[in-house]
């Protein structure tokens, strides 16, 4: 194991120790990939699109069973309803993409050298809207922003994950996310990785922990059913359970950590608005 992760997976986590981990984007990917390969050597890789169900075959019978009458279809036929919508103008969200917004998903978050930051596909609608004379939505709003998503990422089922990360302040941007993903917060004094990289596969509160490889496929998701999250919202959630202050959705911190967050999961196959625990 490279030892930027041995030191990062270490008890006593420091800032300092990110800022000497100078491996590449993919070196990071194929690091990780092979740590969860020495953990879980019977784990496929593609397996890693279902999370935490890898780890109980009981609870991913489950997740098969409800897939097949999702109680959710509603919701993404709703979405489906405003994506085909026309605005004002009369063009619809499927101008804004290439190939109608079929197979675009995994490309996101990318880093826009003319804007100079990361931009994710919720900035991506929002640009769309703004450019069409309509109001932009909120990143935290689940009934516009998070059903809109929740049928416009299904249009990229089975693409593979494929960000990239090219040039100095693409890499920067992915930097930063990293060290968010690493770096301890809270009253709890988790990182990210704590669960997702060291603890995955343990059981916290009667749930496995799932692994940060093939996290960043499959979302938004409805939890427990019918309670749809997006990726960011997760990152809310997660940060007020370790006690910490979350940032707001489509801050820059949160979509760094995305870049991030994707990254580890290219050459994997989307599959959005699934079932989760």
């Amino acid at each position: 194991m490279k030892k930027w992760l041995m030191a990062i997976l270490g008890a006593s986590l420091a800032v300092g120790t990110l800022a000497t981990a100078h491996a590449s984007p993919e070196q990071d990917r194929k690091e990780i990939l092979d740590y969860f390969k020495n953990k879980f050597p019977n784990v496929k890789f593609e397996d890693y699109v279902h999370g935490a169900f890898i780890f109980s075959p009981d609870a991913f019978a489950q997740y098969q069973a409800i897939m097949e009458f999702p109680p959710f279809v509603t919701v993404i036929e709703q979405g489906k309803k405003m994506w085909e919508t026309p605005f004002k103008n009369g063009k619809t969200y499927a101008s804004c993409f290439p190939n109608g917004g079929k197979n675009v998903a995994g490309l996101y978050p990318y880093f826009d050298e003319q804007l100079g930051k990361v931009v994710t596909f919720e900035m991506a609608i929002n640009a769309c809207r703004k450019a069409n004379g309509e109001d932009e939505l909120s990143y935290s709003d689940m009934k516009t922003m998070g059903v809109l998503t929740a049928y416009a990422r299904t249009l990229s089922d089975g693409m593979k994950m494929q960000i990239k990360v090219e040039g100095d302040k693409a890499l920067q941007a992915y930097e930063r996310g990293k060290q968010h993903f690493f770096q301890r917060r809270g009253q709890l004094n988790f990182s990210c990785a704590t669960c997702h990289i060291q603890n995955a596969g343990n059981i916290l509160r009667t749930e496995y922990l799932s692994p940060v490889l093939g996290q960043a496929t499959h979302w938004p998701v409805f939890r427990a059913g019918e309670n749809l999250v997006t990726l960011q919202n997760r990152y809310v959630g997660c940060n007020r359970q370790v006690r910490a202050k979350p940032y707001k959705e489509g801050s820059e911190e949160y979509n760094d950590l995305e870049y991030f967050h994707s990254y580890i999961s290219n050459g994997l196959p989307m599959h959005a608005s699934v079932f989760r625990k």
